[in-house]
């Protein structure tokens, strides 16, 4: 990652409380993804996604309507294991600049169908407040205006005034925002939308669940 890229990153959180990359990846590295999402779709591993955990998980179509296969650093395949290599990059960063003591991320692969989308909510759960940053990374090539799927931010200024920025899911854009202050949302989409979206946690992933 460039210096420029790190700098604005860190500069974009600590201001306004996202930032977003349009080439964190190149278009090889999003078809080398795409590959892996093919593989793991081929062997029938993405679920329909729920919200909340433990007992109050559930499966609410109303709320979402995505499928996801979660990432599993020991057994990624190649492609896999360098954007996490990427990933890890970013959180030295934050800890290095912001001193947000990220101690782990965790992520999974997403593919909203066609008329998918995931209801306004934030990230950071009730019970459990570990995630610091989210980020979304997408594998779109050729998404075009008018196709959907856009990620939905709502901003409020100092003066609590409410404002909507939108991210078209354009392939190799990777989007970072607070966890437990930037509510969102994704539009419906209206064809196949692929992404990787995750969360940088204070402590190590294994106890979160806990």
């Amino acid at each position: 990652m460039q210096e420029e890229q790190q700098i604005k990153i860190a500069d974009d959180l600590a201001e306004q409380g996202f930032s977003i990359l349009p080439q964190f990846l190149s278009v090889e590295e999003v078809e080398e993804l795409l590959e892996v999402f093919e593989v793991h779709r081929e062997h029938h591993r993405f679920k329909q996604a729920g919200i909340g955990m433990k007992n109050a998980y559930q499966l609410n179509e109303d709320i979402r309507r995505d499928r996801i296969k979660w990432i599993e650093p020991e057994h990624a395949l190649e492609p896999t294991k360098r954007f996490l290599a990427k990933v890890g990059d970013i959180r030295m960063l934050l800890n290095h600049t912001l001193y947000l003591g990220i101690k782990d991320f965790e992520a999974h692969f997403a593919i909203y169908p066609p008329g998918g989308f995931y209801k306004r909510h934030l990230d950071q759960l009730r019970h459990n407040d570990h995630r610091r940053i989210s980020f979304v990374c997408y594998m779109n090539i050729g998404w075009q205006n008018g196709d959907g799927g856009e990620l939905r931010l709502y901003l409020k200024n100092d003066n609590g005034v409410e404002t909507n920025f939108d991210v078209e899911p354009v392939g190799g854009k990777l989007v970072l925002f607070r966890s437990d202050v930037i509510e969102h949302e994704v539009l419906p989409a209206k064809k196949e939308r692929y992404s990787i979206t995750g969360w940088m946690l204070d402590q190590p992933k294994e106890l979160t669940f806990l």
